[in-house]
């Protein structure tokens, strides 16, 4: 095989708790390793997430904006090879195989980027962790939208965005054709080629979803589901959940109100966001969802469902009330992973 050569994209900041995990599973990938980039972000970490990155490679670069979508713009920036592999610090690749699956789609012409399945489940990770791999998604509001990316145990699919999909076997090929629905692919393990991604004319920030939204633009509507999996350590306890969650909302109006973000969010249906609401507000239909979910896999995780979508109508109905008078960058002094 006609192995492409890899740049592996790592935002960093304050990551030194998850950070080894995360390059110890890189190193053990059975791929030709003159073929592999391994590129650090570093947002200016001031734990031992620099002292780590060096064990492992000699490129890294600053990331003076401090996101994580700023680190992925800073890492492609310096990347070399023909496919950039965006990796968060907080994953880890299941299997040493995992590149060679991630990049057997490519001998398709037609394939402009690769993404796992699903989010790979252990029974030994934190209940938090375990939620999200079965959810398929870090964000319970997600499944009411039905756009997710990863398989949800509760529906069975691994998005309900309509699209065009063919079974390749070890993969399957989807190509999107409604330019105002994607599903949130983008990030966790997504790999794409540096051609087509060179098309986006990316500047300071490389937001997910946006960059699919600007690929979809210029032509590169054709990608791939590898049916493998990505262990995704979200977080480890409530107070983080909350913290990422406002984050994510924060993140999503300051930068919109900038105009740097691309993708139509406007577009969403509203008769899924109300149902999210009414079915959180009367809380026993979310805790039937945690039921079905329980019920095809057996983890009491299941039923932080109902808690987690409460927090997350608060946190991001709260937040937008409070940005029709004050919108600003959310402070990431004392960020760690």
């Amino acid at each position: 095989m006609d192995y492409p050569s890899i740049s592996i994209v790592i935002p960093t900041f304050n990551s030194g708790r998850v950070l080894k995990l995360c390059l110890d599973s890189i190193v053990s990938q059975d791929y030709p390793k003159d073929m592999v980039q391994v590129i650090i972000a570093d947002a200016g970490s001031t734990d031992d997430t620099v002292a780590i990155a060096r064990g492992f490679t000699e490129t890294i670069v600053p990331n003076p904006l401090k996101t994580g979508e700023a680190g992925k713009a800073a890492g492609y920036k310096h990347a070399k090879n023909d496919i950039i592999a965006f990796v968060d610090s907080d994953n880890i690749l299941p299997s040493p195989d995992w590149l060679r699956k991630m990049t057997e789609p490519y001998a398709d012409g037609d394939i402009t980027g690769t993404e796992p399945i699903e989010y790979t489940y252990r029974r030994t990770d934190g209940a938090i962790t375990r939620y999200s791999a079965l959810m398929g998604m870090n964000d319970p509001l997600c499944l009411f939208l039905g756009n997710y990316d990863r398989l949800n145990l509760i529906t069975g699919k691994w998005t309900e965005v309509p699209l065009h999909e063919t079974d390749m076997g070890s993969y399957i090929k989807i190509s999107f054709f409604n330019e105002k629905k994607f599903p949130t692919i983008g990030a966790n393990g997504f790999m794409v080629r540096k051609s087509a991604l060179d098309t986006c004319g990316i500047t300071d920030y490389l937001f997910d979803i946006d960059v699919i939204y600007e690929l979809y633009t210029q032509g590169f509507k054709t990608f791939a589901k590898v049916k493998t999996g990505i262990i995704h350590l979200f977080c480890g306890d409530i107070k983080t959940f909350i913290r990422k969650q406002k984050r994510r909302v924060k993140d999503y109006l300051y930068y919109a109100k900038l105009g740097v973000r691309k993708y139509p969010w406007n577009s969403v249906s509203y008769l899924r966001l109300a149902k999210f609401i009414i079915y959180t507000v009367l809380i026993s239909p979310v805790v039937i969802q945690a039921c079905i979910g329980y019920s095809r896999k057996h983890d009491p995780a299941w039923f932080l469902h109902p808690l987690f979508c409460i927090l997350t109508l608060w946190y991001y109905g709260t937040t937008k009330i409070t940005s029709l008078f004050q919108v600003k960058e959310m402070d990431r002094k004392n960020w760690s992973q």
